[in-house]
């Protein structure tokens, strides 16, 4: 961690409070701008880039779209952009660690996913797309640089969840807002894992999946495969090969 961003827990608490205040950036309480100011000194950043990389949607913590794609790029990634309209985003993502892979999202693929009739869609369409490009490459060829963070866009279409008087957020243990003030070297955070395997395996499928999910009855219009979890982890962990093979004779056969 740099010097430069070591930051006593006394100053990140007054500045917690302050952001609180201001009600900018989705930040309603001192707690929840202390989580995510934890969240930052532990990924080697000063605390207060929160405000300018972070946002609080519907009491979840995201990281901003062109906050993932500078760090990916900071990191050595590296992205071509092949189409940014109002009806295809799509771009090729690279990393010396990760490889390269093309994205590609456009609004028949998220009206497929239940997403294409929201406000945010109908108005956005651009900025919703190139999001979601954004962040299903980033963490497809490089997630290190995400630690388990979803993009504000993405997070909008999530369900409510159900407020626990913390912010709750799948990068760090917000409890460790309420422990007694370590020193910044102490900090601890608990991170997501890497993607899944189906997470992996099903990137740019998805719409076939959910269309062979949507014939087992193992999905209602509306749902995506991350509703049939219990149904993957029952029956396809371990064989994706031979599901993801299922999968394409289904759609072909359904072209057909």
């Amino acid at each position: 961690m740099n010097n430069t961003q070591l930051v006593p827990i006394g100053d990140m608490q007054t500045m917690a409070g302050a952001l609180a205040k201001s009600g900018l950036f989705g930040v309603k309480t001192s707690d929840q701008a202390l989580a995510l100011m934890i969240v930052a000194a532990a990924e080697g950043r000063h605390p207060g880039s929160v405000a300018s990389d972070y946002h609080i949607i519907q009491g979840r913590a995201s990281l901003k779209s062109d906050a993932m794609l500078a760090r990916f790029q900071q990191s050595g990634g590296r992205i071509e952009w092949h189409d940014h309209s109002n009806e295809k985003v799509s771009a090729t993502f690279t990393h010396p660690a990760g490889g390269s892979l093309r994205i590609d999202w456009d609004m028949a693929r998220a009206k497929s996913a239940g997403l294409g009739t929201k406000d945010n869609w109908r108005q956005y369409p651009r900025q919703m797309l190139r999001a979601r490009v954004i962040s299903e490459g980033v963490r497809a060829v490089y997630p290190a640089v995400l630690n388990g963070m979803y993009a504000p866009e993405e997070v909008q279409d999530f369900g409510p969840i159900r407020s626990t008087g913390y912010i709750q957020i799948e990068a760090a243990n917000a409890e460790l807002a309420a422990l007694p003030a370590p020193e910044p070297e102490a900090i601890s955070v608990e991170v997501s894992p890497a993607p899944s395997e189906f997470e992996q395996a099903f990137s740019g499928r998805e719409a076939e999946v959910e269309a062979f999910l949507r014939h087992r009855k193992q999905l209602t219009e509306g749902q995506t495969w991350r509703d049939a979890s219990e149904y993957l982890e029952a029956r396809v962990a371990g064989k994706v090969p031979a599901f993801l093979k299922a999968v394409s004779d289904f759609n072909k056969e359904a072209k057909a």
